[in-house]
């Protein structure tokens, strides 16, 4: 496993974004995986579209071939540190950006995202940014 989806990665695949769907394809071979908690994050966005079920079953089928990632101690003490370090510096994002960056750092996955503006802020974590 090399490769750990965020949300706004898997929401331009699933809307058919070229790079997106051309990087995922290639980097197959590698390793993905996500997380749960951002599996949360893309079903919360099928809710709040105009048909969710469709959207719904895209997201099911995309996610089958994928390794999803949960949580346990380790990676939670891991947030923890990296939640404490961001707020110090006056730099906090969301919890679930902190998790998927805790569940990357952890299993020394790099991070394809469209959100380095967040996702930067978390030291040492490896991003593919587009």
């Amino acid at each position: 496993m090399a490769y750990l989806l965020d949300a706004d990665f898997i929401i331009q695949a699933l809307a058919g974004r070229p790079e997106a769907r051309e990087t995922l394809h290639r980097l197959a071979p590698e390793g993905v995986a996500t997380a749960w908690v951002t599996v949360g994050e893309v079903y919360e966005g099928a809710f709040r579209s105009s048909d969710p079920q469709l959207h719904l079953e895209a997201f099911r089928d995309f996610l089958r071939p994928l390794l999803i990632l949960g949580l346990d101690d380790p990676i939670m003490e891991r947030f923890a540190e990296i939640r404490t370090l961001l707020r110090r510096r006056g730099q906090l994002i969301s919890d679930f950006d902190i998790v998927l960056g805790a569940i990357a750092l952890s299993f020394d996955l790099t991070v394809l995202t469209y959100n380095l503006r967040h996702l930067g802020r978390i030291p040492d974590l490896k991003l593919h940014q587009f």
